[in-house]
């Protein structure tokens, strides 16, 4: 079990690295695996600090996306368990980030890139749109 857990990818998974790069395509700057609040053991996918927007792009088995999760079938107690934990602390971080003027934006890993991209920008471009300029 230790062995299946370690050999899965924190950072830089396919979907992470294609929505990445249509944000970095559209002239999007931004920080990738930080954690948005300095206090907060919580890693964002991608961040853009100035915005406060934070994305976290979740993968369908982990994060028990409603369309694609398949229970496991051996110790499936155990799974049912992680990924019910899992499915807790995206609430909680969620709520967190937000409580503190964030943008939370969770993409699943199967969803259309460029949609997400468009998502993204959206958010990240109408947030620094509201924020007041800066005298001088």
């Amino acid at each position: 079990m230790r062995a299946v857990m370690r050999a899965n990818k924190a950072r830089d998974t396919g979907p992470e690295r294609r929505l990445r790069s249509l944000l970095h395509k559209r002239g999007l700057r931004y920080r990738v695996s930080v954690r948005p609040l300095p206090g907060l053991r919580r890693t964002a996918d991608v961040v853009f600090s100035a915005a406060r927007v934070a994305v976290f792009v979740d993968g369908c088995y982990w994060h028990g996306c409603p369309d694609h999760y398949r229970p496991a079938r051996v110790n499936d107690q155990f799974w049912r368990e992680k990924i019910d934990g899992n499915r807790a602390r995206d609430t909680e971080t969620n709520q967190i980030l937000t409580d503190a003027g964030w943008s939370v934006i969770r993409i699943w890993e199967h969803e259309n890139p460029v949609v997400a991209a468009d998502r993204v920008e959206g958010v990240v471009r109408g947030r620094i749109d509201a924020q007041p300029t800066q005298p001088g």
